[in-house]
């Protein structure tokens, strides 16, 4: 496989240390804040941490509806951390919310809510992007080697299940099975704990992992984050090692289930010490991570106690530090993502690895014209990627059904907003030129409106130069001259740029920029 170029545009300077950071992690079951000072990227003290228990996935998993008291309590929640911000006077800062909001018809008035009304930007994010957080907190604590792990990270309304290593996330999926959308889908207070457990073991049943995840060997083991798998571990009475990290085995949580289902929710609370908000959703957990384990075929489960808000403000400074390095790690994790979600639909890898290529080339050889922004070149990376992916349902309008895929998935390293505009830029990779009244540009404001236009000029190129699949050009170089702009390809085909009518490819880019386009082979035109 070709190796995609990677070469950030300008960034940020870097910041200096000390740095004080926050995060506010809004989960179904909870909302978390964590304030920490940072002496150098690894290494911080926590200033402050505290835990609001405000069920925001109460009723949204049946109703699809935020509860109104719930989201008061969330912005007295919210007020008050934003406060603690205040005192400890720290200005960057990160708001995530997960699948309760995201999920929810009116999570996005209550965004904007909570930022009318408390100061605090709070943004929904996918649950690839969850899994992309927790494993950065993980590689802080655990030492994953060479080898590939199974990661699960449990939360109120959603299981992420995935397969990563040091270098990311190399597969994932994100199940809705989380402890309080199984709580209040399954239970009924009229039922026996037996039954319940019986309820809750063939619902989850319905979980699955695909063989050509776990591999040949399977993976070097099983680490598991949320609330309730600590807890699991507390009740195990097995210690935490020097690092933190509590290795339970499967064994040990079965005897916890056993336990678990013969308890009712008040006398876990009594005999066992839990949380009203956990007593009652530490079971459905705990099945949840039992059947991902014997998926997996381990018989341990590592718990290394962090999660999503440990790995937010590690992600915060990392980028604060270094947003070079920052910058491209995010684009490896859009270029593992990208290549599984195509392998899954079958896609042309080495003609997509090939247009991303020459499109990320161009990007960067062209910014003095189109003055983009480095998320921007991500997006432009998913898009090539992934620009033919809709051959899988229909070769006739696959650009249609390019968008239409990409639009619907979840690609680590993208926010929401971000994966919807590089469906649109693989949409106007082929046929008419994109145009501002388009029905797809319409609903976007002026910037991304731009961003899209300009990303479908340069992969319409790019692609135009691999149209027959081949691969016969190499590298591109690209001279801007007052109103020219000259795109020389490497190639030993003399006829290629009249055989794939590259003059046609480069209407859009001509049009956008009011240069000419010349097109030459190396050594003649």
């Amino acid at each position: 496989m070709a190796k995609i170029l990677v070469k950030p545009v300008p960034v940020t300077e870097p910041a200096t240390f000390p740095i004080r950071v926050a995060c506010i992690d809004t989960g179904s079951n909870a909302i978390r804040f964590l304030a920490a000072e940072f002496s150098d990227r690894r290494t911080f003290t926590v200033l402050d941490t505290q835990r609001a228990s405000v069920r925001l996935g109460h009723g949204v998993f049946l109703t699809g509806r935020l509860n109104r008291g719930a989201m008061d309590e969330a912005l007295a929640a919210f007020k008050d951390y934003r406060q603690r911000m205040n005192a400890l006077g720290i200005t960057c800062y990160r708001a995530v919310a997960t699948s309760a909001v995201r999920e929810s018809s009116n999570g996005t008035g209550f965004l904007l809510q909570v930022g009318k009304e408390t100061g605090v930007n709070l943004e929904s994010i996918t649950g690839s992007e969850e899994a992309r957080l927790v494993l950065i907190a993980i590689k802080h604590r655990v030492a994953l080697g060479n080898r590939r792990w199974l990661m699960a990270d449990l939360g109120g309304g959603s299981v992420e299940v995935s397969l990563v290593d040091n270098t990311g996330t190399l597969w994932g999926e994100s199940h809705t099975m989380g402890s309080v959308r199984l709580l209040e889908e399954l239970a009924d207070t009229d039922r026996d704990p037996g039954h319940f457990r019986k309820l809750l073991a063939d619902y989850v049943s319905t979980l699955r992992i695909p063989a050509s995840a776990i591999g040949e060997g399977g993976p070097a083991g099983m680490i598991a984050t949320g609330g309730n798998i600590e807890s699991l571990a507390k009740l195990t009475g097995v210690a935490a090692d020097a690092s933190g990290v509590t290795t339970i085995g499967l064994s040990d949580l079965q005897k916890v289930i056993d336990s678990l289902a013969r308890l009712s929710f008040n006398q876990r609370i009594s005999q066992l010490g839990l949380r009203e908000d956990r007593a009652d959703v530490i079971l459905p957990a705990a099945v949840v991570y039992e059947r991902v384990a014997v998926l997996a075929g381990v018989d341990r489960i590592h718990v290394p106690g962090v999660g999503v808000k440990e790995g937010v403000v590690l992600d915060l400074v990392d980028d604060l530090a270094g947003p070079r390095d920052h910058e491209k790690a995010l684009e490896q994790e859009v270029l593992n993502a990208a290549l599984n979600l195509g392998r899954r639909y079958f896609f042309d890898e080495a003609h997509a690895v090939q247009v991303a290529d020459l499109a990320e080339s161009l990007f960067d050889q062209l910014e003095p014209l189109h003055e983009l922004e480095f998320e921007d070149r991500r997006i432009l990376l998913a898009a090539a990627l992934l620009h033919d992916v809709g051959s899988y349902v229909s070769r006739k309008g696959h650009h249609r059904h390019s968008h239409y895929l990409i639009h619907n998935s979840e690609l680590s390293g993208l926010s929401p907003r971000e994966i919807d505009l590089a469906a649109t830029v693989a949409h106007f990779h082929r046929k008419k030129d994109p145009t501002p009244d388009h029905e797809m540009l319409g609903v976007l404001d002026h910037p991304d409106r731009w961003r899209v236009m300009a990303l479908s000029a340069i992969l319409r190129l790019a692609d135009g130069l691999d149209r027959d699949h081949r691969q016969s050009v190499g590298p591109v170089r690209v001279t801007i001259k007052k109103s020219t702009v000259t795109v020389e390809v490497d190639t030993s085909d003399e006829l290629l740029l009249d055989r794939l009518a590259l003059k046609r490819r480069t209407k859009l880019f001509a049009d956008l920029f009011d240069m000419t386009v010349k097109l030459r082979t190396r050594g003649g035109e």
